[in-house]
């Protein structure tokens, strides 16, 4: 059997999050233990990372192939209900980010390396690790849409 428009483009979007899972976790693992005492590694202006070239093209796409799932997939309750769940656990940790986490970032990146407060940092990181939940939350979601899409398809 082929698979529908909705089936791929869900399939893509579940690719898409985990590639974000993935950044995340990077981040958590290999950024955020070691930035705090050294903010150069995240100020793309003395070489460090530009988490940026990463992130924008990241939510870009993912945001992109969500709707576009949405749309092929609105005619099917089953499955549009999984993916607005997907869409509202995505927009809240988008607007979280946004109101917290991002002008903070931009302001660790911004300032010279010596003003940035590493306990503030620390506080930044830890924080931010509670975003992983709802990024999980979506993925599941996806995975729940695109199980219900296979099925309903006799897949």
């Amino acid at each position: 059997m082929e698979a529908t428009a909705a089936e791929l483009l869900i399939g893509m979007a579940i690719l898409a999050a985990a590639i974000g899972i993935g950044g995340g976790l990077y981040e958590f693992v290999v950024l955020d233990p070691v930035w705090p005492n050294r903010p150069a590694l995240v100020q793309p202006m003395h070489g460090g990372v530009s988490r940026k070239r990463f992130w924008i093209p990241a939510h870009i796409v993912f945001e992109l192939l969500l709707v576009a799932a949405l749309v092929a997939a609105w005619g099917a309750p089953g499955i549009s209900r999984w993916l607005l769940i997907a869409l509202a656990t995505h927009a809240a940790m988008r607007i979280w980010s946004a109101l917290d986490f991002i002008p903070k970032a931009l302001a660790f990146e911004r300032d010279e390396a010596d003003s940035v407060s590493p306990d503030a940092a620390r506080r930044w990181t830890r924080r931010s690790r509670l975003r992983l939940p709802l990024d999980l939350a979506k993925l599941a979601a996806l995975l729940a849409a695109f199980w219900t899409a296979a099925r309903s398809a006799g897949i």
